[in-house]
């Protein structure tokens, strides 16, 4: 707006000298308006001049003021640009530590997924074998049996146990009645398992591996059922046990016809989950009839001791009651002695008197 105002005046500077020189070319005689227009001629110089002046110094003035707020704004915007940049490089800095943890346990992890892999492959290599499959179920039936009713505990189970018709069983339980003696037996039938849930394999393959696995279940139970089932022996029950919960629960959710056919076959199914599950009702059960044992014993006994009780208080009565006579017996007789020691006083004295009053 100001520069706008120092062009107009300049303009308007411009068209008075121009008119000036047109006056003094058309009348040279009239030389008042001349001075006069002269005079407004350098008093409109110094109004110019005065204007100049005074707006360079506000233009100063405002310049300075504009750069000294212009200063304090950027310093403002430079303390939050850093309190910023602060704050956010903490956050940065916590969350680059979070993932240095977290990248350190995903290495402890993988290292012990390496391990765990290393290991599964020699538990498959172990496994690819039938005779240590057997080993293996019995190692695992032996330790359930000892994690529910303890290491060498002969009155309730006793593993490798040998039957009259020389068959020996993985383990024999001593449940108590109606159960009885109950044998259980280890059998891991894996290979056409693993061809029959194998994805890779055609579905033919897969049925047909279907069909094998059910006659190597069926196999298993009729052994148990000959073997491990004797009349005035054993149960009429007997327990075959799967060292594997992934095939256990393929045959209770596909193979009905499996279940049914044990059921007949009076042998149970089991896998370490079921099968803990059940020695540990039986452990509760031997624990409430030892108890209630120990609870008839001490019936009995205090049975027992209420008759001698009732013996005593008999004999004490009559004990008591000799005693009453006894103590009359003998106060009469302290009255009888002291009658004689005062006759015997009066004798002595020979007080007539004395002796007439004991007559009386």
């Amino acid at each position: 707006m100001e520069y706008i105002i120092i062009g107009l005046i300049a303009i308007t500077i411009v068209l008075l000298i121009v008119l000036i020189f047109k006056i003094k070319s058309n009348n040279n005689s009239d030389r008042d308006t001349i001075e006069r227009l002269g005079k407004f001629e350098l008093a409109l110089n110094k109004d110019i001049n005065e204007f100049k002046d005074n707006f360079n110094r506000n233009l100063s003035s405002d310049f300075e003021k504009m750069n000294s707020l212009i200063e304090k704004k950027l310093l403002l915007i430079n303390d939050k640009v850093n309190e910023r940049l602060d704050v956010n490089f903490e956050k940065t800095n916590k969350t680059f530590n979070n993932i240095l943890e977290r990248l350190t346990k995903i290495d402890e992890a993988q290292k012990k997924i390496d391990s765990l892999s290393t290991e599964i492959v020699s538990l498959q290599s172990v496994l690819t074998d039938k005779k240590t499959r057997g080993i293996f179920g019995e190692v695992n039936l032996n330790y359930i049996l000892s994690s529910v009713f303890g290491e060498n505990n002969k009155g309730i189970y006793e593993v490798q146990h040998t039957l009259s018709n020389g068959f020996t069983a993985d383990a024999i339980l001593y449940a108590p009645a109606p159960l009885g003696t109950i044998c259980i037996d280890s059998k891991f039938p894996l290979e056409n398992y693993e061809r029959m849930t194998d994805k890779t394999l055609s579905t033919a393959e897969r049925e047909a591996a279907t069909k094998l696995f059910k006659s190597d279940v069926k196999k298993h139970i009729d052994a148990i059922s000959s073997k491990y089932i004797l009349k005035g022996e054993t149960s009429d029950e007997a327990i075959m046990f799967l060292p594997a919960e992934a095939i256990f629960a393929e045959i209770n959710a596909y193979h009905s016809d499996i279940l049914s056919y044990a059921y007949k076959k009076k042998v149970w199914i089991t896998s370490p989950t079921t099968l803990m599950s059940t020695l540990t009702i039986v452990e509760m059960i031997v624990k409430n009839l030892e108890r209630d044992k120990y609870a008839s014993v001490i019936h009995t006994e205090l049975a027992r001791l209420s008759d001698e009780f009732a013996k005593y208080r008999i004999r004490w009565d009559k004990l008591s009651r000799s005693i009453d006579t006894v103590s009359k017996d003998v106060k009469d007789i302290n009255i009888t002695t002291e009658k004689i020691t005062k006759r015997f006083d009066a004798i002595n004295k020979v007080d007539i008197k004395e002796i007439e009053a004991t007559k009386e």
